[in-house]
């Protein structure tokens, strides 16, 4: 959603590598960057082959066009924003200095954000493959 505000007329396939930008942790699990370094090999470069396999997969480019991907990344620092701030409880200027303070997004977009509520893990999943085959036309 976030990524559509911020670039109102993307290609579905576009959307898709958003919507599928964390897969690599879902098949390796989510790592905190200290424990990245100390597995002792480049995983940054582990986690970006297996993104572009991911891609292939689904028919995307291995590696997205730049403005693509700086928006996806743009969008993943928002929700972590916020989902730091109305989700996990993070102070304001805390949040604001791990993630950066999102600025110019649309009022309805910043309202939807900031009423945030948590979903179980079997909703989350029902959403994501909703959006999923929508996006691949299944």
């Amino acid at each position: 959603q976030i990524t559509a505000v911020l670039h109102p007329d993307p290609e579905p396939r576009w959307l898709l590598a958003a919507l599928l930008h964390d897969a690599p942790e879902y098949v390796i699990g989510d790592l905190i960057s200290p424990f990245k370094a100390a597995v002792g090999l480049d995983y940054k470069a582990f986690e970006i082959r297996l993104l572009q396999a991911i891609h292939q997969r689904f028919g995307l480019p291995p590696a997205l066009p730049g403005p693509v991907a700086e928006r996806i990344k743009l969008a993943d620092r928002i929700a972590a924003y916020y989902e730091a701030t109305v989700l996990a409880g993070f102070a304001l200027d805390e949040a604001d200095r791990f993630f950066g303070k999102p600025s110019g997004l649309p009022e309805p977009l910043q309202q939807s954000l900031g009423s945030l509520t948590p979903q179980s893990a079997a909703l989350a999943q029902v959403a994501f493959l909703q959006r999923f085959n929508a996006l691949v036309g299944k």
